[in-house]
């Protein structure tokens, strides 16, 4: 019995430990790594919680070691269980649905990280025409899916923005709404791209759209999360400075609950419908257990919600997002966005410090840039 606690007491402080890094404001992938499974940490402790409660019910009492063991796990539950909570049903929506008939203009939108290397072409295109979109946003596309799914510029996708890589970092928009003031911006490193387009909706209204991949954290290249929190940043940062209808969608290689995207929803005053609704995980597709929400959707406070849902399998790693919103007269009114502080910002503006620091030499981002 006595193997069993020391066993059950070494997992306990790894997971303790886990739960505790995160709060080292470092982008190193080894401390960033764990805000990617809260949810998954959160369900291991609780069981060990109960494994050690089971200790002391049928092997006799517990170290005073253990029981302070079960403190500090109870705590850990506790403070992870207040980060999940808002992506979850229990919780207040940031985003309010539409009720009744609503006569502004809608927005569809798709987007789906595509995993490059997957072939299933066909597959993939079934799923984009049954939910019928307005504008579908492919990310992680190489030359090769570009060809493939350029079909759909004559399925009334007339309007594209193309930025195929063959490095995971490609991004391809096709829509069916037209598309002004186009243009693909390198915010951090040249080779992520972003694309930076209005849509314009029936009526004539026009919309901000931004679409993201920046790179992730990342174990085997020893990858910090540098680059992915000064892109996210930056571009919260110039969303921040509108004031009409915008919207960020995209692969952020992030998690809805981390520090990160936390502050992204402050600085550039954006909703995230997930709030109230579910975490809405996309990644990994094969891996029901080691699921993240990876793939966001976040929009200004004009809009209000239509329907949000994740598809199937598509043959990627990852499940696309369908989103529909409409611009409505009184969303503003009854919807609250974030907003920055002072110290938000000055948060920001260390994110920027640390990521300076881990740029590779000649990076864009520039002090002076800032």
């Amino acid at each position: 019995m006595l193997v069993l606690e020391s066993i059950v007491l070494a997992l306990a402080w790894i997971f303790i430990a886990g739960t505790l890094l995160p709060f080292i404001r470092e982008p190193h992938w080894w401390i960033r790594v764990f805000d990617f499974p809260r949810v998954q940490i959160t369900v291991v402790m609780v069981c060990l919680v109960l494994v050690l409660g089971g200790l002391e019910l049928w092997g006799g009492s517990l170290s005073w070691w253990a029981w302070a063991s079960v403190a500090a796990l109870a705590a850990a539950v506790i403070y992870q269980v207040v980060r999940i909570f808002p992506y979850t049903p229990l919780a207040r929506v940031q985003t309010h649905a539409v009720t009744g008939q609503t006569t502004g203009p809608r927005l569809r939108l798709l987007i789906s990280n595509v995993f490059m290397n997957n072939r299933e072409y066909a597959r993939w295109l079934a799923a984009v025409r049954e939910v019928d979109p307005d504008v579908v946003v492919a990310v992680e596309t190489d030359h090769a899916w570009m060809a493939a799914i350029d079909v759909l510029e004559a399925e009334g996708y007339g309007h594209t923005v193309k930025v195929p890589q063959d490095d995971t970092y490609g991004i391809l928009v096709y829509s069916r709404l037209p598309l002004a003031a186009a243009e693909v911006r390198r915010v951090v490193v040249e080779e992520v791209p972003s694309v930076w387009v209005e849509i314009e909706l029936e009526g004539g209204r026009r919309v901000q759209a931004v679409f993201l991949h920046p790179r992730p954290p990342r174990a085997d290249l020893r990858q910090s999360s540098a680059q992915r929190d000064a892109e996210l940043v930056l571009v919260a940062r110039e969303l921040e400075a509108m004031t009409g209808p915008r919207l960020v969608a995209g692969d952020l290689n992030d998690v809805a609950w981390s520090t990160t995207t936390s502050l992204f929803q402050e600085i550039s005053g954006l909703l995230d419908p997930r709030v109230g609704r579910g975490t809405f995980a996309t990644f990994h597709a094969d891996h029901p257990l080691a699921r993240f929400p990876l793939d966001h959707v976040f929009h200004s406070e004009h809009f209000k919600l239509v329907e949000l849902r994740r598809l199937g399998k598509v043959g990627s790693d990852h499940f696309p997002i369908l989103i529909e919103l409409t611009l409505t007269p009184d969303a503003a009114v009854v919807q609250e966005a974030p907003r920055a502080d002072t110290d938000t910002h000055a948060v920001g503006e260390e994110v920027l410090d640390d990521a300076l620091e881990h740029l590779p030499k000649d990076p864009e981002v520039a002090p002076e840039d800032r």
